[in-house]
């Protein structure tokens, strides 16, 4: 009897060291749920990933890989984690607290994903497991992890946008632009009036390309919020790929009004005003943003860059200025 349960305890704790880091689907949804995701019209054109202009700071909100082949294989539900059985009642999740406390990520993730086993069919339960596992799997890393908890969330109050609406940002983080659109339009359904949803389903149609429906869902998500900054941001960042500058501009000054202590808005602001031209503008725009952060390669670049053009027109006026004195041939 001792053999058998020891044997049990190594397997368990097999599994718990290699299932974080080999994440596939999440629970199968409600069959409600099943239906309403599987009818979302998708885009016409496919989305297809598409190279962004090195300098351009763009909308800043695959997992490693492991070599654990030989772990015993982990079941298909990556947010539940089946345990051992215990002799008396145990708090996965108070566990799992006072783990993140001690600074065990790794631990507290791993007895989150057990209270969520546990918490089953209750809904209460559930939902603070999962409140308590996706800021972990974040910390950890885990963004898929995370995105597939908040489309338990969606699972569980399929009433609200929100999870919906953060799930296609993990998986538009992760590189999943189809899932992105999969989730933001099912989000749409909810609540046609939330002005984050526009948002996250332009950033999917910039991901994928698709210039003139990013513009089109940003302009949605600013008309719902005026003072959307992020939203003003992204509008103006389509406008500058779209060779829309003077739109841009002005997209990117109300972001830059909105958001003053953002520094990538005025690297981008600064983009659309060196194209326009106004370099002067330009360059404060771009000390700005070297000054709010100094971490931030782009800004000091784009600064490098627009300090040398303008000294070799400086350059170039004075040598066709001496060119044109007297005494020089024309």
């Amino acid at each position: 009897m001792r053999n058998t349960i020891l044997s049990a305890c190594f397997a368990a704790l097999s599994l718990a060291a290699c299932d974080a880091g080999q994440l596939r689907r999440p629970r199968a949804l409600l069959p409600s749920s099943v239906n309403r995701l599987e009818n979302r019209v998708l885009p016409s054109s496919e989305p297809t990933p598409v190279a962004t202009a090195a300098l351009i700071t763009d909308m800043g909100d695959g997992l490693p890989e492991t070599s654990e082949d030989l772990a015993p294989a982990e079941p298909a539900d990556t947010l539940s984690l089946p345990h051992e059985e215990h002799l008396f009642p145990v708090d996965h999740l108070a566990r799992a607290r006072s783990l993140r406390d001690e600074g065990d990520l790794s631990g507290a993730l791993t007895e989150a994903r057990r209270a969520v086993h546990d918490a089953a069919e209750d809904v209460d339960a559930a939902e603070k497991a999962l409140d308590t596992l996706i800021p972990l799997a974040l910390r950890s890393g885990h963004k898929q992890l995370a995105a597939d908890a908040y489309g338990e969330l969606a699972v569980l109050f399929p009433d609200g946008p929100e999870p919906f609406v953060q799930q296609a940002r993990l998986l538009l983080e992760l590189g999943d632009v189809e899932g992105a659109f999969r989730a933001a339009e099912a989000a749409l359904e909810l609540d046609p009036e939330y002005p984050e949803l526009y948002q996250v389903l332009g950033r999917a149609h910039l991901s994928a390309g698709q210039l003139d429906e990013a513009i089109i869902r940003f302009k949605q998500a600013v008309h719902l919020d005026p003072y959307h900054g992020y939203a003003l941001n992204n509008l103006g960042l389509a406008y500058l790929q779209s060779g829309q500058e003077a739109l841009a501009a002005e997209a990117l000054a109300q972001a830059a009004y909105l958001l003053p202590h953002v520094g990538f808005v005025h690297n981008n602001l600064g983009l659309a005003y060196e194209r326009l031209g106004r370099y002067e503008e330009a360059r404060m725009a771009f000390d700005t943003a070297m000054r709010l952060s100094p971490g931030d390669s782009k800004a000091r670049l784009n600064l490098g860059r627009l300090n040398r053009e303008a000294r070799a027109s400086v350059d170039v006026q004075a040598l066709l200025g001496d060119r044109r004195s007297p005494g020089c041939p024309e």
